[in-house]
């Protein structure tokens, strides 16, 4: 009596899967911050707020730490807001420091097409080829900062440190 009957099967190579790797690129030297979450590179959140850095950014920080397995935090090391970069800088070190996670700098000029950043009253960070000085302009200009799609093509920055540009009042 034959109590089962085994049949051939093929079975195919299991590919290896590997682990979702998540990155944090933050910008906020302007209004509104902006944190985007990226997973392989390709932006998959998109998180804003019109609040302070100081109020906002660490409580966002947290979320996206619970919440995505973080392995990188890119930021806008200037020119900007000195305030939210020093602030940016700090908590995003002190992160690096207690839990490994790598802390990495761009210029704010790759995230807003090149275009004037706010400095203070109506002067403005213009990048001149590879030097970034300020410029005075009589209306107020209008330019936005953007999360890309992805960073694959983001350059960084060598240094993760401020980028600190005070303009000559």
């Amino acid at each position: 009596m034959i109590l089962s009957q085994s049949k051939s099967c093929k079975v195919g190579l299991l590919q290896k899967v590997s682990p979702k790797t998540y990155t944090l690129l933050i910008i906020s030297i302007a209004s509104p911050l902006m944190i985007g979450v990226y997973e392989n590179e390709k932006l998959v959140q998109t998180i804003s707020s019109e609040k302070k850095t100081s109020e906002i950014l660490l409580p966002l920080i947290k979320e996206c730490l619970d919440t995505y397995a973080i392995s990188s935090i890119i930021y806008t090391r200037g020119p900007g807001s000195y305030m939210a970069i020093k602030l940016t800088y700090i908590m995003l070190k002190t992160i690096e420091i207690t839990s490994g996670i790598k802390c990495l700098g761009c210029s704010g000029f790759a995230l807003n097409g090149g275009q004037p950043i706010k400095a203070v009253g109506n002067l403005y960070f213009i990048k001149e080829k590879e030097t970034i000085i300020t410029k005075k302009y009589d209306q107020p200009v209008e330019a936005g900062f953007v999360l890309p799609q992805s960073i694959h093509d983001l350059v960084l920055d060598e240094e993760s440190t401020p980028d600190y540009i005070l303009p000559a009042v």
